[in-house]
């Protein structure tokens, strides 16, 4: 900074904080039925108590808060705790079972603490809420601000999904655009490693800044609105702030247990032949499978948003999905929420008022197509009852692919923030589209499609999107290393934002906007590596530009072996799988998680970008760099850097070699292995090899047991494509491993659901070097046990 400004900046920047700290000073305070309300010199102020550990936090500069149904956070706090309200000449002070919440009454910064006084948070003194006024995009509005304290050690996690974002994992230090774009996503939940997570409801175009003041403190900027509106949770542990996250907004629902196998995808299939040769060369070639996808343009050459399935292509689209069915393939059917003009429906949306002005510049025809007005409860009913009549219950598909749901028209993003929804203008709802397009797509799909479980693969993902059903996927992503590389901390990320489903294009989806040549041995590595990391997803596809399915004569013998291991690994976990997939539903578990989740103490995992655990057992390390090329095949194995985490001891999952935490090594990584680790205590209940996810064999299950500490998995069933788990039928039992007694114990049954099987049979199996290894059935049990439902205890 050059020596002139910064004389006038200590000249005015103290006057400029004594008007600030002047306005923010508190003048009154009193207590009501759900929390604090303030009075500030210049502005208002509410602290609501939802909960011991949830608070809300609002700030306006306006006369009074405005009158807003929140669009994320959906509980109503009926039932507020009991909390006590104290305050001396410094401070106030809210007190509840949990926290211990101080506010400056000079400043208005809130502390928040344990019952202990340890800190966990803390607004900056100065700045911590600010609301100034701006002109964006011809509109009036205020740019809004929150503002905290970042100590050295934090570490910072969340913020979505940005496909093509660095590498880095970890927030504290940089910044992050949090506008919802092409190949830019948000989901404004962040949390700290000191313990609290936030979620900012606010929905306009924004920025995450991680870096302020020497990187001392970071602040949440929104460029529209009337208010700041936060929320605080109080963990400490991760998995405890994703519980009250969506206990304020929504919990997951299941999603059925094939959607758990692979999805089969391709831009695009073009006939209804060309769909059922991907079925039969799945079967005949009993390679696991348990969707196909027909993505976009079946309606060509009619205009996007006809809903028909061209004949001359499709010429009985209901005998199609009837086939896949009977072959034990669901059927998923991308959809968009964009409609050309010369449609009955465009018509119908028009005469209604349900279109807005937002545009979208179609490739393939090179018209400018319309999207409705996905914030306005009746076009979103009226788009269902079109979408249902003349695709989804007409045909019987299973699943809907979400596509292009971010009304994103190039450059001409000020037309979306002019936008007039239902709700208002656009700039104030910029992020929130997605979000409310699946909560229509939901309710209909509930109402009018009750034996078949929702599920929707969705492009953009915002706060509380895990109530609508959606899997989020990272886009149109590249065939690179380099594309590939991103994927993996993008995914954590999201899953730690809340979101507990998300998915990639296995491949990538496009290389220069063509298909790759899947031939050439480096791009058949890139598919493999990829395929093993899609494995170790919450969602399993493959999808992208190029004929890629694992039967395809792209893949030479060796990597046909290859994918169909780990394709049928992927399937000999899904017990352990859709059991960690019940917890998501019935616990706010989070399948895929950052280290940070369950060794948030140690500091070395915080920028660790390319490991996550899997469930509670499984260490994944995906290879992300181009280690065996065709030119050094010759060299035998390669490796890649792996991180232990300290604190308990590992299990090589290929070799069953024990191996002590707290260190880094190299690990072995050949183009057939994928660095797999096993935390000690951890049990896993896998499956025998399978075609498909509910098909049923009298094969046991084998129980795979890594000693060293003891251990516990709950194990969940039920119908597997209904919602009558929500009514109670389902079921659960737990394994418990004493370590030091060598006993296994299983809780007798909690529940019932029907067709739930009379008994179980586990082959236990305690892994040791070169026993319990690898994919394949071990070949020798330590014991064969029958399980009947009451409560049992096997000493080893």
């Amino acid at each position: 900074m050059p020596k002139f400004y910064r004389r006038v900046l200590a000249v005015c920047l103290p006057f400029l904080l004594a008007h600030y700290i002047a306005g923010a000073q508190i003048e009154s305070f009193s207590k009501n039925q759900d929390g604090v309300s303030f009075k500030l010199k210049e502005g208002l102020m509410q602290i609501n108590v939802c909960t011991d550990d949830i608070i809300r936090v609002r700030y306006t500069v306006l006369d009074n808060f405005p009158q807003v149904q929140s669009l994320v956070v959906n509980n109503a706090w009926k039932q507020r705790p009991a909390f006590t309200l104290n305050s001396n000449g410094k401070s106030v002070f809210i007190t509840t079972k949990k926290l211990k919440i101080t506010i400056d009454k000079i400043t208005n910064a809130i502390t928040y603490a344990n019952t202990a006084g340890q800190q966990i948070c803390a607004e900056s003194p100065t700045g911590n809420k600010s609301m100034q006024p701006a002109t964006i995009a011809g509109i009036a509005t205020y740019n809004c601000q929150t503002q905290f304290n970042s100590p050295a050690n934090e570490g910072l996690f969340g913020l979505g999904c940005h496909p093509l974002d660095s590498l880095s994992i970890n927030y504290k230090g940089r910044n992050q655009d949090l506008a919802i774009k092409y190949l830019t996503g948000a989901i404004p939940v962040l949390l700290s490693t000191r313990g609290y997570g936030l979620l900012w409801d606010n929905y306009s175009a924004s920025n995450f800044y991680g870096a302020e003041d020497g990187n001392t403190r970071f602040k949440y900027v929104s460029e529209s609105g009337r208010m700041v509106d936060y929320y605080f949770f109080y963990g400490p542990d991760f998995d405890r702030i994703i519980n009250l996250y969506r206990t304020a907004t929504g919990t997951t629902p299941m999603f059925p247990k094939w959607a758990y196998g692979l999805f089969q995808s391709q831009d695009r299939y073009k006939t209804q032949a060309e769909v059922l040769s991907v079925k039969d060369n799945y079967r005949k070639n009993h390679i696991p499978v348990d969707a196909i996808v027909q993505d976009w343009y079946y309606w060509e050459p009619l205009p996007i948003g006809s809903h028909i399935m061209k004949p001359e292509r499709y010429p009985d689209p209901k005998a199609m999905v009837s086939a896949l069915h009977q072959a034990n393939i669901h059927a998923m059917i991308s959809i968009w929420p964009v409609f050309g003009k010369g449609t009955a429906n465009f018509d119908a949306l028009k005469k209604n008022g349900f279109l807005t002005d937002i545009t979208w510049d179609n490739v393939m025809t090179h018209t400018f197509d319309t999207y409705y007005d996905a914030h306005n409860p009746k076009a979103r009913d009226l788009y269902w009852q079109q979408a249902r009549d003349s695709m989804i219950k007409r045909y019987d598909w299973d699943a809907w692919w979400v596509d292009q749901c971010e009304p994103d028209n190039g450059a001409l993003l000020d037309a979306r923030r002019q936008a007039n929804f239902s709700v208002g203008k656009g700039i104030d709802y910029f992020n929130t589209y997605s979000l409310e397009h699946t909560k229509g797509l939901y309710k209909g799909w509930r109402e009018d499609m009750p034996g078949k479980r929702a599920f929707f693969l969705v492009r953009q993902a915002f706060a509380g999107q895990q109530r609508n059903a959606t899997t989020l996927w990272s886009s149109d992503i590249t065939c690179t290393f380099e594309a590939f590389k991103c994927q993996v901390p993008q995914g954590i990320n999201a899953c730690t934002s809340g979101m507990p489903y998300w998915t990639s294009d296995i491949g990538g989806y496009h290389y220069k906007w063509n298909a790759p040549n899947w031939a050439k041995p480096e791009n058949r590595e890139l598919f493999t590596r990829w395929f093993q990391f899609g494995a170790f997803c919450p969602i399993f596809r493959i999808h992208g530009k190029g004929e890629r399915a694992l039967f395809s004569d792209n893949w030479d013998a060796d990597t046909k072996a290859i994918l169909l291991k780990f394709d049928q690994l992927r399937y000999r976990l899904l017990p352990y799988i859709y059991s960690v997939a019940g917890s998501v539903t019935q616990d706010n578990y989070t399948m895929m998680r950052s280290l940070a989740f369950d060794f948030r103490n140690d500091q070395q995992v915080y920028d660790i970008k390319d490991q996550y655990l899997f469930g509670p057992a499984l260490m994944v390390c995906p290879v992300t760099d181009q280690l065996y090329t065709r030119a050094h095949a010759v060299a035998g194995a390669k490796s890649r850097k792996v991180y232990l985490p300290a604190g308990t001891q590992w299990y090589n999952f290929w070799t069953g070699q024990t191996l002590r935490g707290g260190q880094t090594l190299q690990a072995d990584a050949p183009i057939d292995i994928l660095p797999l680790y096993v935390r000690s205590g951890s049990i896993i209940p896998m499956g025998p090899v399978v075609e498909y996810a509910t098909q049923k064999t009298d094969e046991p299950t084998e129980l795979r047991i890594y000693p060293g500490a003891n251990g516990q998995f709950k194990v969940y069933e039920d119908e597997n494509d209904n919602y009558n788990y929500e009514q109670g039928r389902s079921a659960t039992y737990t394994f418990n491993w004493n370590d030091q007694l060598k006993t296994l114990s299983i809780s007798a049954t909690k529940g019932w659901y029907k067709g739930m099987p009379k008994q179980h049979r586990f082959k236990v199996v305690i892994v040791k070097p070169g026993h319990g290894v690898a994919g394949e059935e071990t070949a020798q049990t330590d014991k064969l046990i029958t399980y009947s439902g009451q409560a049992i205890q096997v000493k080893f």
